[in-house]
């Protein structure tokens, strides 16, 4: 089978009542037929729900098919993006131990790493997005246990190469961790580079309607087995009701995908060469400074596109502040178009050093395209950018 297909056809067992479509699994525990059976459970010696604080059928059903779809051995599923990046990094890291980052990542993976994982001992060092293979390779010492990055990046769209990255840290026994949440494993699957682990805040375009959060981690048995370990003591749990619309929602990802990225392809040409704007990415525009490299290990553009208004901060105000359509928004990955201004929201805790490091510049907008009709996306915008 096609992975698509695979994807959407896997479910767990089906019920005495004979469902097509999988129940929901309300439980906070589950029931044995006696004590001995109950006993091995317990014991690891047999594979069985125990607590829905573990396991439920509904976030069992969501882990395999992400894997699928990512081509990993395994995947754990939680309750947010963000608690699948913080518990990768405490279950797998220990005191003493360095996190070697791309300098540009999501404001609250920033926040983690440079004011909480500090308390554990936890260091960090950052790396520029645009890096060589030999400032990789220099930011490298004994205490780097971990690399970490994400591609395309939040919000900059920055695109780093996979198989470089991938090969520096098999060299080096380092274990290679990336946010794949922007490209989504319809698009672009980072094991096929060397990825030990991705993860996903499924409340993007996994769930894709704005509706619920979750977070998933794909990667090898053996240390998916130790974010599961992790995360079934701490207790950063998925709700099977999130479990079973994440799941469900998979089955249409890869058809929505096409329309996002075509919509925001389609965008991206229209408005690169707009007066307003200073400059305009999109990963699949030949413009790109990465455009080659985000063809080597992309299907297309994906969904987001940015740019970067004259008048910066003002410009951006206004901009936003003119839209009819285009809802103003944190999230992302929606059937509807979003707009935001990073330097004010997602990233407004880095100071104005750091962002200008990663080009997130004042007049800086992120839109999330969405499913509606492209004429009508585009249009909303054109009429913000009138004078």
């Amino acid at each position: 089978m096609h992975k698509i297909t695979a994807a959407i056809r896997t479910q767990i067992e089906q019920t005495q009542e004979r469902e097509h479509s999988n129940p929901l699994f309300l439980t906070s525990s589950f029931c044995y037929d006696d004590a001995e059976q109950m006993r091995a459970v317990f014991a690891d010696e047999v594979e069985a729900n125990i607590y829905s604080r573990f396991v439920n059928p509904n976030s069992t059903e969501l882990e395999e098919k992400m894997a699928i779809l990512e081509g990993t051995e395994a995947a754990f599923a939680v309750a947010s993006g963000m608690a699948a990046i913080s518990s990768t990094f405490l279950a797998l890291l220990k005191q003493g131990d360095t996190i070697l980052a791309c300098n540009s990542i999501f404001g609250s993976t920033h926040t983690v790493l440079t004011k909480y994982l500090p308390k554990f001992g936890i260091h960090h060092r950052y790396v520029s997005v645009t890096a060589t293979e030999q400032e990789w390779e220099n930011a490298i010492d004994d205490s780097v246990k971990m690399i970490f990055l994400e591609t395309p990046t939040n919000p900059g769209l920055d695109i780093i190469d996979l198989e470089m990255v991938g090969k520096i840290a098999k060299k080096h026994n380092i274990i290679f961790v990336v946010d794949n949440c922007f490209a989504t494993p319809l698009i672009q699957q980072p094991q096929q580079y060397g990825a030990d682990l991705i993860i996903h805040s499924g409340t993007k375009w996994i769930d894709g309607q704005g509706r619920v959060l979750g977070g998933i981690v794909c990667g090898t048995k053996v240390l998916i087995k130790e974010v599961y370990a992790f995360s079934r003591s701490f207790g950063p749990s998925l709700s099977p009701f999130n479990a079973w619309l994440l799941s469900k929602s998979l089955e249409t990802l890869d058809v929505r995908m096409e329309r996002h990225a075509s919509n925001a392809f389609y965008l991206a040409q229209q408005l690169e060469h707009h007066p307003k704007i200073k400059w305009l990415k999109y990963p699949q525009l030949p413009s790109h400074p990465q455009h080659e490299i985000a063809m080597k290990q992309m299907k297309n553009g994906g969904a987001l596109v940015v740019f970067n208004l004259k008048g910066g901060v003002e410009a951006g105000r206004n901009f936003l502040n003119k839209l009819k359509m285009l809802s103003l928004t944190a999230n992302l990955g929606d059937t509807r178009s979003i707009a935001s201004h990073p330097a004010s929201t997602t990233h407004a805790k880095l100071t104005d050093e750091e962002r200008m490091m990663v080009n997130i510049t004042p007049g800086l907008i992120r839109i999330s395209v969405g499913l509606e009709h492209r004429d009508d996306i585009l249009a909303d915008i054109l009429q913000a950018l009138e004078d």
